[in-house]
């Protein structure tokens, strides 16, 4: 069976507040806080939907799709210590093997097509919403990490910039978020699950980790 996996931002609402200071008990790293949650079947791939409340004193919330320079690129490329990209014919024994995700092929860097098959690590900066499942089993939870075999991904994802300009506003709404997946019935089934979440801002400040409350699919499924 081939799943598929994606993050996607289905909506966002927030508000901005024209101040000189920001209201006191708003804070300078994000705040975030538990909303819902949702699970939307199609006749194309599912949706699991969960929905956080945020606020933020600086309002600098959200990352454009050009922001991808550091500290905001996405991969990091491996190299030995002669500063030489470690290709996959020449990697050493602490290499993954080949997958697509800690491997790619004939990648441009600075520019440059590179052709080879190099080893790559993720930058987890290059994200601003991130996103562990658990299984709960005899009351102990397990992480359930799509990042192993057979998966290779991720589910941390990106939402945009909130405010339009970088002026400080203190602001508060809410994100939607939805994960879409042609799997999720076949790998939870009837498992209980538990989401934990955090966001981040563009000084690199990660909010506190919220939990969802424990589900299963059915007992999130909307009505349709």
């Amino acid at each position: 069976m081939k799943v598929v996996n994606k993050p996607v931002l289905l909506l966002i609402l927030s508000l901005g507040f024209s101040c000189i200071a920001p209201p006191v008990n708003f804070p300078t790293v994000p705040e975030i806080s538990f909303n819902n949650l949702e699970f939307v079947e199609t006749t194309d791939a599912d949706s699991l939907i969960v929905t956080l409340n945020f606020r933020d004193a600086e309002g600098d919330l959200g990352l454009n799709p050009r922001e991808i320079n550091p500290p905001f690129n996405e991969l990091e490329y491996q190299v030995d210590n002669q500063g030489t990209l470690i290709t996959y014919a020449n990697r050493p024994a602490e290499a993954p093997s080949y997958n697509n995700r800690d491997w790619i092929i004939f990648p441009l860097i600075n520019n440059v097509e590179v052709r080879d098959t190099i080893w790559v690590k993720e930058n987890p900066d290059y994200y601003n919403i991130f996103v562990k499942f658990y299984i709960k089993r005899s009351g102990e939870y397990t992480e359930f990490r799509w990042s192993d075999p057979p998966y290779f991904t991720t589910f941390n994802g990106r939402f945009p910039r909130i405010l339009s300009d970088d002026r400080d506003r203190a602001i508060e709404g809410n994100i939607r978020y939805g994960m879409l997946s042609l799997g999720w019935n076949s790998i939870f089934r009837n498992d209980t699950l538990r989401l934990d979440l955090q966001i981040q801002d563009r000084q690199l400040n990660r909010s506190n980790l919220v939990s969802t409350p424990d589900f299963t699919l059915a007992q999130i499924r909307r009505a349709r």
